[in-house]
């Protein structure tokens, strides 16, 4: 090995930039404004406008990406730590979230109207998921009460 690849990797070492960063980004709004403010609106929003037959024209399309990159970029806030209620369940939800707000977006970027009809059971069935599990005063479980 020639030496500067020695010193490049004592370097490395020394700076820690082969580490993961040692602090945590504390979540600033509670669980409950992140749904009621970003995540609900947005894939409203979506929907709302698959169910209308899609964006007509450049000032929808632009919108309807602003709401799928929220939507997207929201369930990347659901998983991180502080907020993520755990590592199974939870995550796979989310994960389910943020594809269909990814699917949307693309989606969006495209114009594809087909794509973008296929994005509404996905979206509905994430948070359907999520809500039975961990909401289910809103979605109450089969022999509750």
């Amino acid at each position: 090995m020639k030496p500067i690849w020695i010193v490049v990797f004592i370097l490395i070492g020394a700076f820690g930039f082969a580490q993961a960063p040692s602090e945590s980004f504390p979540p600033i709004a509670p669980m409950k404004e992140l749904m009621v403010d970003l995540v609900h609106p947005a894939s409203n929003d979506i929907l709302l406008s698959i169910y209308r037959g899609g964006p007509t024209n450049e000032e929808e399309w632009a919108a309807l990406r602003r709401s799928a990159v929220t939507l997207a970029e929201s369930g990347n806030l659901l998983m991180m730590r502080g907020r993520a209620r755990d590592q199974g369940e939870w995550m796979k939800d989310v994960k389910m979230l943020v594809d269909a707000g990814t699917a949307a977006y693309q989606s969006a970027q495209a114009k594809d109207l087909k794509a973008l009809a296929a994005v509404a059971e996905p979206l509905d069935v994430s948070c359907t998921t999520c809500h039975k599990q961990y909401r289910p005063d809103v979605f109450p479980r089969e022999g509750s009460k």
